[in-house]
């Protein structure tokens, strides 16, 4: 039993990652232009679509384009972004969403004439972070990982060191649609490209601990 539960914790130690082929996943507020090619997802960003609540602009909305899959546990999701932004608040990047008053998006939003690494975290009313950037960039890779109840976002521009720029709270032990998110609110929509998406299993840190402390 013993041998049985250390091969087992390492088995869930490795975890598995999965790329996300986009034509399987399912669309939350499908855009009327969208293909995927070799694996990567093109849309045109549906003009005058966001994602917010309530807080600071007095308004809700939840009609941007979202390209998902549910997944439950813990989990590392990461995808590489590139936008042709245009106008004020154009946006793109990772979104988990529990349901309308529960979500996290992370990526690159461009304000008054620059780009931004952002995040809105919303639990019933929004709140918005940015950190801006000093240079135009060609893409930029956006990775979220859920942890019990913690999503830590990260940004990098090489795919191999990554920073954080947000931790935030979300309910565990709840299923999530993680996925790919752009949007366009003030202006007339985007073309927006999104690469390797992944979702990496993670295992239950809980479910850990316990076989650890009931090894036989």
């Amino acid at each position: 039993m013993k041998k049985l539960a250390l091969s087992l914790m390492s088995i869930m130690a490795l975890g598995t990652v999965s790329a996300q082929r986009p034509e399987k996943l399912q669309w939350f507020n499908e855009p009327e232009k969208w293909e995927v090619k070799n694996d990567v997802l093109s849309m045109l960003v549906t003009p005058q679509s966001d994602y917010w609540r309530i807080s600071h602009y007095g308004f809700t909305v939840d009609d941007a384009p979202f390209c998902y899959g549910v997944y439950g546990g813990e989990f590392e999701t990461k995808v590489k972004i590139t936008g042709d932004y245009k106008a004020r608040f154009d946006q793109m990047g990772l979104m988990l969403r529990i349901d309308k008053e529960n979500y996290i998006k992370a990526g690159v939003e461009f304000v008054d004439g620059k780009f931004n690494l952002s995040t809105v975290v919303t639990h019933k009313t929004s709140d918005w972070s940015i950190i801006t950037l000093d240079k135009t960039l060609p893409f930029v890779w956006i990775k979220a990982v859920r942890k019990l109840d913690a999503v830590e976002i990260y940004y990098s521009f090489d795919d191999k060191t990554y920073i954080l720029m947000r931790n935030a709270w979300l309910q565990d032990n709840t299923p999530v649609m993680v996925g790919m998110m752009a949007a366009s609110p003030d202006g007339n929509g985007f073309n927006a490209k999104f690469e390797n998406f992944t979702v990496k299993h993670l295992p239950d840190q809980r479910r850990l601990k316990w076989l650890k402390e009931n090894k036989e």
